[in-house]
């Protein structure tokens, strides 16, 4: 049994992102907003994305642009709260998006019991918000300092918005950090939220690692009218933007889209005997 049907309940799980408010301090947090709020903003879109239907929750700190390599504490400290105040509620199993510091992301991860995180956890890259270099050494030790064996690392093989630092061919690059990082998965995706991942990519990565145990997702750009054909070519998939209110990346959860969209995922797994 994989690992993903293990902790999902599915081979090709389909994993919501709840989008977190802005936090104090950002740029987005605006005048009359409160940690209130967005505890309240988060209950709602957890329990939509619950009842429809989800296999798993990824809470991020999606609003808190543009991203810090080395994060306000309240950024965390915010989440923890978060989660913490709905950790009652929680059905399904969770876990952390912390933009873009993988330590803090580790750190809060043990905090708050989290089954699995996304991040950047290799590369070297340059972008808007400037050159980032990822110490996957010293992630790998404090993953290991802070007990999270069983806590599953989803490494972003290409980085949305950035550029690699020099020229990558990304099937020899995810065969790369599979021996050297050992990965637990692999996303795959397009410029920002909501932009559609390539899937020929998608496809050409799975290939080449085919067998090895580490599954290809379809990290952006997901959508009712393609999921069948991405969980054709990948292991699973990442979802958030698509869920929200008319499909604006900037909206709150729409109930009734997510149940929309599982139930198209519904028929792929029964015509799949998944």
């Amino acid at each position: 049994m994989s690992w993903c049907k293990e902790l999902f309940g599915h081979e090709k799980p389909v994993i919501a992102l709840l989008h977190l408010n802005a936090f104090p301090g950002d740029p987005l947090y605006k005048k009359g907003d409160s940690m209130k709020k967005t505890v309240e903003d988060a209950r709602r879109d957890l329990h939509a994305l619950q009842d429809g239907g989800v296999d798993g929750i990824l809470f991020s700190n999606e609003f808190s642009l543009p991203y810090q390599s080395d994060v306000d504490p309240v950024q965390p400290c915010g989440m923890a709260r978060v989660i913490g105040e709905l950790m009652s509620e929680i059905t399904v199993p969770y876990g952390i998006d912390l933009e873009c510091d993988p330590m803090a992301a580790l750190d809060l991860a043990a905090a708050v019991d989290a089954s699995f995180i996304r991040g950047t956890f290799t590369g070297a890259y340059v972008g808007v918000e400037g050159i980032s270099d990822i110490d996957t050494s010293k992630i790998l030790r404090r993953k290991k300092a802070l007990g999270l064996d069983n806590c599953r690392l989803l490494y972003f093989l290409n980085n949305e918005s950035d550029d690699n630092l020099v020229p990558v061919k990304y099937p020899e690059l995810a065969k790369a950090i599979i021996f050297d990082c050992k990965p637990d998965a692999f996303c795959m995706t397009g410029a920002h939220a909501g932009i559609e991942a390539n899937s020929t990519l998608i496809e050409d990565v799975r290939e080449a690692i085919k067998g090895r145990g580490v599954p290809v997702f379809a990290a952006t750009g997901c959508r009712r009218d393609n999921i069948k054909q991405k969980l054709d070519i990948s292991d699973g998939a990442l979802v958030g933007t698509t869920f929200k209110v008319d499909g604006v990346f900037e909206n709150h959860i729409d109930p009734q889209r997510v149940k929309d969209f599982m139930e198209v995922v519904a028929e792929y797994r029964k015509e799949h005997n998944d």
